[in-house]
């Protein structure tokens, strides 16, 4: 079995979902008691809002890539960068290390693949849902993406950082969130991606109308497909 490393932090709480899925995932394919072998390079998610909010995406690198290499030199095979946000540089942290960095937009273009379907809603960060770095993964592969409108994206982008990053997750942002995927359901949206590693804390798959892409889940999948050479 190989090591998979674990950028986390960002945030702690999207973190344990990580580490639980691995681990589980690993147990239902080898039984017995089972686990993954992970190391988990945790930052403090503070620097990461603060030089988000900045637009510092260079000091972002910096430290992606420094969590990278000490990944690395500890005997991780691979990395997970826990945050659907900071793939915006995991092309850059990549070139840091000589180990994969699994892109979580590519491995969730894959799973849609898989069940066949051309449009997908988005939701995120506003830089998940408005910049070209995750979108652009999903259109190489043939994918249709709708975004929500600018007031659901700004009420989005704003539970994010400032309920989910805390551990709070309240009923009446569930039933926005809830509303907000309808609307994009009706636009023509076949399933939605939860490109937010939190965002399946406040909602679970069987809450929706169409098919979910719980990127935290399909991420760690991944991982665990090649740490187990699968």
């Amino acid at each position: 079995m190989k090591t998979i490393g674990i950028i986390g932090g960002i945030s702690w709480l999207s973190t344990i979902e990580y580490y639980k899925f691995v681990n589980q995932i690993v147990n239902e394919r080898l039984g017995g008691v089972n686990a993954a072998q992970v190391i988990i390079y945790s930052v403090n998610f503070a620097d990461i809002k603060r030089m988000t909010e900045a637009d510092d995406w260079n000091g972002m690198v910096t430290m992606i890539s420094n969590a990278a290499v000490e990944l690395e030199k500890a005997g991780a095979d691979c990395i997970l960068i826990g945050a659907n946000t900071m793939h915006k540089i995991a092309d850059m942290v990549q070139t840091a290390v000589n180990i994969p960095v699994i892109h979580v937009a590519i491995v969730t273009a894959d799973a849609i693949k898989k069940q066949n379907l051309q449009t997908v809603a988005l939701l995120g960060t506003k830089y998940v849902m408005q910049q070209e770095f995750y979108r652009n993964k999903l259109s190489e592969q043939g994918i249709n993406v709708l975004i929500p409108e600018q007031d659901d994206i700004d009420y989005i982008n704003n539970a994010i950082y400032t309920e989910f990053g805390k551990g709070i997750f309240l009923p009446g942002t569930k039933t926005r969130f809830l509303q907000i995927i309808d609307k994009l359901t009706a636009k023509g949206a076949e399933g939605v991606i939860f490109g937010c590693t939190e965002i399946p804390i406040l909602i679970q798959a069987h809450e929706c109308r169409i098919p979910v892409f719980d990127t935290t889940l399909i991420h760690a999948t991944a991982a665990v497909d090649l740490a187990l050479g699968e």
